[in-house]
């Protein structure tokens, strides 16, 4: 692959400035002849990055396993309730693959742009930056767009799936707490002590530091999946009366759950930046792989049978139809609940990073840390009145991932890619542009049927026209 030649602002790249000659003369043949073979030299963005901070192989697949294996899994068989068994089986398997190539494109060509600007890492807006500044002359001029289009769509995305965790938190400990004690608390009080110990969370800073918060939600989620595998299978399973294929109306919702569920777009980029080895993320097994398959076979597995068990009355996540008041059941609630709670630090990671790089300049020195108390304090807190404002679960899902998560985890990747390819770059017939055209239109397609449908079922449930 050759090297992206770098913008010239709209002049000839024949034509010198005085500033450029005088630079040249004043160099000697042995100088210039050194400083050629430097230029030439391929750049190693993994030889240049600093250590300190980094993450080991097995601590990055243990960020991005947690990234993924969040609210979203639970789910999966309300999304197969909007598919039905087939369709909901091969449209997991080809939206996880999907999903996968997607993350794949981003960041190969993230590690390719580091090699023409020589930077030893960028996050996810900065390659998007970084393509289009080197891109193709015209697309030039739209190199701050991008950037500010993905910050933005990022703290947007990741903020809105914190308000998620907040409702399923809440909603989880409601569930155990009412049918115990008898106490019929609206789910907005919940809210309010959830968020207290998430203002805790919240202010951790390092990506490293966030590893044993992770390490345990894994090990709270294992547990929990065992227990709910146990009542998925402790009693006969009944297939006859589960359709095949839903009505295609409902077709978005499954889009947009499984979309939600499974990208975890905005942490992929910090989780790759931070690993001492960058060279295990890519390739086969590599982590991205490793974790993508292990996601995408629970995804399907969870969601096939757990919509054979509960049926039509599944709810957003599957731990909501264990059985009440048994202590097992209960545990798995709690759990999860407990699970999500200490990922949360991992997703406010991601917004909170880039809404800090943006106004960091603006601050003196001595203020900056008491400043990002103050905000990380005041995000958190805005967070829970979102989620008290709309606290259903299953419309929420629906609609964080039909708007935010089908344009950041498909949409922008298939753009990134074919700038920086084209024009030369596109392959025999120039079948990466057809292919990410393709991507392109699924993600429209999903923003715009999966919203919509979702704003439709909020409606209707301010309004107590929801159908049972």
């Amino acid at each position: 692959m050759t090297e992206k030649s770098p913008p010239t602002n709209g002049k000839s790249p024949d034509i010198f400035t005085i500033s450029d000659f005088n630079s040249k003369t004043e160099l000697t043949k042995e100088e210039l002849a050194e400083e050629d073979e430097f230029e030439n030299e391929i750049y190693n963005p993994f030889a240049n990055r600093p250590i300190e901070y980094s993450n080991s192989t097995l601590g990055s697949l243990v960020h991005l396993l947690k990234s993924s294996l969040g609210t979203g899994i639970l789910a999966m068989p309300m999304a197969f309730k909007n598919s039905g068994l087939l369709v909901g089986a091969i449209g997991t398997l080809v939206l996880g693959f999907i999903c996968t190539h997607c993350i794949h494109i981003l960041v190969r060509t993230s590690h390719n742009i580091c090699k023409t600007v020589k930077k030893p890492s960028l996050g996810f807006a900065d390659t998007a930056a970084e393509v289009f500044k080197y891109g193709p002359a015209p697309l030039r001029k739209f190199s701050g767009f991008a950037r500010a289009f993905v910050d933005y769509g990022l703290m947007a995305t990741y903020f809105s799936a914190a308000c998620v965790y907040v409702v399923f938190i809440s909603e989880s400990i409601m569930n155990v707490v009412q049918f115990r004690t008898h106490i019929n608390w609206d789910i907005r009080i919940y809210i309010a002590f959830v968020i207290i110990p998430l203002i805790f969370i919240g202010q951790i800073r390092k990506l490293k530091f966030l590893v044993p918060f992770s390490a345990v939600a894994n090990l709270f989620i294992i547990v929990t999946f065992a227990i709910t595998l146990y009542y998925m299978f402790n009693q006969p399973l009944h297939f006859e009366d589960k359709p095949l294929s839903a009505s295609i109306a409902q077709f978005p919702l499954f889009f947009s759950t499984v979309i939600f569920a499974m990208e975890g777009i905005g942490v992929v980029m910090p989780v790759e930046n931070s690993m001492r080895k960058p060279q295990h993320f890519l390739g086969c097994p590599g982590v991205l792989n490793t974790a993508m398959i292990t996601v995408i076979t629970l995804y399907a597995l969870i969601g096939f049978f757990g919509y054979v068990r509960y049926g039509d009355i599944v709810k957003g996540s599957i731990t909501l139809n264990l059985q009440e008041g048994e202590v097992l059941a209960d545990v798995a609630k709690l759990l999860m609940a407990g699970a999500i709670l200490l990922t949360y630090g991992l997703q406010f990671y991601v917004p909170m990073e880039i809404l800090w790089r943006r106004i960091k300049p603006k601050i003196s020195k001595d203020k900056r840390s008491m400043v990002q108390y103050i905000i990380r304090t005041v995000i958190i807190i805005a967070t829970g009145g979102v989620a008290a404002a709309v606290p259903n679960l299953e419309a929420f899902i629906s609609l964080v991932g039909a708007i935010f998560f089908s344009i950041l985890g498909l949409f922008v990747p298939s753009v990134i890619e074919t700038v920086y390819r084209y024009p030369d770059l596109l392959g025999p017939g120039r079948w990466i542009l057809w292919k990410n055209s393709i991507l392109a239109i699924i993600s429209i397609a999903a923003l715009i049927a999966g919203s919509t449908v979702s704003i439709i079922d909020i409606v209707k449930i301010y309004t107590g026209d929801e159908q049972e």
